[in-house]
């Protein structure tokens, strides 16, 4: 089959290689002139586990292009699938104007019937406001040509975008006709070899759905993230409340970690976006309103622990950190945690030597000489007060905790993702910092 994706961003890529990888033919459509010749250079802008590997094969193959060519994209592919961003305005609301602007581009150059596919996560009501500027277009034109407009929200994890992609949970299409979902349904039935996860509704319900999913792990996150905190006042072990309520099926183990709280392009904004929607139509989301409240507070717990050790005069303080971006086997920084703490670090007057595997360019881009980068992460330890555990790759799970000893000034570490086990810690003679659990000496 046929398709265009529009936005070469991390969803728009993901997207593309993996409908490639299936046997269509596939066209990638970016306005950036400069993303297009680095992606037709083999550059991949964006970090993803075989991500870049799929796409070479693929444009090998000749089954994946990208061009800058709106007309070309729109008039050779039947799917038209639109996965630009839509930041979040200062309100919280998510700004659609890249959205429109694809519509606007698909109504003018369209001469047969086409799927207009909403890919970007988008608030209730878009599609409509899709298929009516397609329409305003086409009348201006005066062309009487049949579309439709779907809602087909991604749900990819960063790191593990490829494999969610190509054996997904489930696939949610929203369409009010028959033969647009059996469209939708053969495009998506490589990916359903074992078992039917294609979902049809309508078109504001599948609009609804992906802000809700995202919205309720957002509030799984932050509710474990308060438990946390509470154990540390009472003197529990959240680590044992985590296995004690996650053993139970109506609530199940996965999000129950806590930490520094959540970050990256999907949960602060699309729970920002739901508050607002909620806002908008006067259904004020209070949970929604304290999800977000506590994931704040929570970036600066590991500052509060820091502060309660050192005082908040850190000058001459040096503090080594492992990990950057706002999860493992991403180079995403948008909204990470790593950003709060290292800048109330800066504030206070503290060096930081950061090392992350990889998210480093991101990071220069962030703070540029602010701060220093080892890509080794043991050389980030040199003569350090502390070490801070910030994003839990596994390259950190397993260290040589001798060496680590031997290189800090002092045998120090604020875990902000609980990867380390208390009682081993302080049997190796560390002073050792977790989240929701028995803190110190």
């Amino acid at each position: 089959m046929k398709v265009s994706v529009f936005g070469s961003g991390y969803v728009g890529l993901v997207a593309g290689a993996c409908f490639a990888e299936s046997g269509n033919e596939v066209i990638c459509v970016d306005i950036d002139e400069k993303k297009i010749e680095k992606l037709n250079n083999g550059i991949i802008p964006i970090y993803e586990p075989g991500l870049e590997e799929m796409i070479k094969r693929n444009v090998r193959q000749r089954r994946l292009i990208f061009t800058t060519d709106m007309e070309q994209a729109v008039k050779s592919s039947l799917f038209n699938f639109i996965a630009v961003g839509t930041p979040p305005d200062e309100d919280g609301s998510a700004d659609l104007k890249h959205v429109l602007a694809v519509a606007k581009t698909i109504g003018t150059h369209m001469e047969e019937f086409k799927v207009i596919v909403d890919k970007s996560t988008v608030p209730v009501g878009t599609a409509e406001k899709v298929r009516e500027t397609i329409k305003s277009v086409l009348l201006e034109r005066g062309a009487e040509l049949e579309f439709d407009v779907v809602s087909n929200p991604e749900f990819l994890r960063e790191g593990a975008a490829i494999n969610d992609f190509m054996q997904p949970d489930r696939v949610v299409i929203g369409t009010d006709n028959p033969r647009t979902t059996a469209l939708m349904n053969e495009l998506y039935s490589p990916y359903m070899k074992t078992k039917d996860r294609l979902i049809a509704m309508d078109i504001k319900s599948a609009e609804m759905t992906k802000y809700a999913a995202n919205s309720m792990l957002a509030a799984k996150i932050s509710f474990m993230n308060e438990i946390s905190l509470l154990c540390e006042k009472v003197g529990a072990n959240v680590d044992m409340v985590r296995i004690g309520i996650g053993t139970d099926n109506r609530i199940g183990p996965s999000f129950l970690f806590p930490g520094i709280g959540y970050g990256g392009s999907c949960f602060p904004k699309d729970v920002q976006a739901l508050i607002r929607t909620g806002n908008e139509n006067q259904c004020k989301m209070d949970l929604l309103q304290a999800v977000e409240q506590v994931n704040n507070n929570q970036k600066h717990h590991l500052l509060d622990l820091i502060e309660e050790e050192y005082g908040s005069d850190l000058n001459g303080k040096t503090f080594a950190t492992w990990g950057l971006a706002f999860k493992p086997q991403t180079d995403d920084m948008r909204e990470a945690p790593s950003r709060v703490i290292i800048d109330g670090l800066l504030a206070k007057g503290a060096r930081i030597v950061a090392s992350d595997p990889a998210a480093i360019e991101t990071a220069r881009v962030i703070w540029q000489d602010q701060i220093e980068y080892q890509e080794y992460y043991y050389d980030a330890l040199v003569d350090a007060d502390a070490l801070l555990i910030l994003t839990e790759w596994n390259d950190f799970r397993r260290p040589d905790f001798n060496r680590i000893k031997d290189l800090l000034k002092h045998p120090v570490v604020f875990d902000g993702r609980n990867i380390y086990d208390p009682q081993k810690m302080r049997s190796l003679g560390f002073k050792y910092f977790s989240i929701g659990r028995p803190n110190g000496q």
